[in-house]
């Protein structure tokens, strides 16, 4: 392989399309006043976008690399992608709490908490669990959990789709 494409353009501008694409569904989910309690589908939504996305950027990294795909590039590639998505949705998340919406996360307990009761929870089990949940709603935290949830989701996604289209010259001959 003499002619190696670069990675990171292709792991930038799909980082970026994963991040918008998150943050404008997010925003309707908003707007339609689903972001306390989204049905079920959406996460299906958001794992579609996740996924494709990945899969879109690592294949145009191929299809631009004449065809030869190793698995360790895919995987960076996914994970890159994953990661620079998952900072542009921290980053919105972040100012989504503190300027948007400054009571979402009261509003999410209190939905939680009736949650818990529905479900036969007594109030000291409740009064426990909001004060488990309160020590990772610090930003720094919030912002840790979000880039490595989306740097594992990554590496899983991008290491199967890796698999499935990896063609080095060897398999050529």
């Amino acid at each position: 392989m003499e002619n190696q494409t670069n990675s990171k353009s292709f792991m930038v501008n799909n980082g970026v399309i994963l991040g918008v694409a998150s943050v404008i569904f997010a925003l309707v989910m908003y707007a339609t006043g689903n972001h306390l309690k989204p049905h079920w589908s959406a996460s299906i939504i958001n794992a579609v976008i996740f996924i494709g996305i990945i899969f879109y950027g690592i294949k145009q990294f191929k299809a631009a690399n004449e065809g030869f795909l190793s698995w360790g590039q895919g995987v960076k590639i996914g994970i890159g992608i994953a990661i620079l998505g998952g900072l542009i949705v921290v980053i919105y998340n972040y100012v989504f709490m503190s300027f948007i919406e400054p009571e979402f996360m009261n509003q999410l307990m209190e939905v939680q908490n009736q949650a818990f009761l529905d479900q036969g929870m007594t109030e000291e089990q409740i009064e426990a669990a909001n004060e488990m949940s309160q020590s990772f709603q610090t930003p720094g935290i919030m912002i840790a959990i979000g880039i490595i949830s989306y740097a594992i989701g990554g590496f899983i996604v991008s290491a199967i789709i890796a698999a499935i289209m990896k063609k080095s010259e060897e398999e050529t001959y």
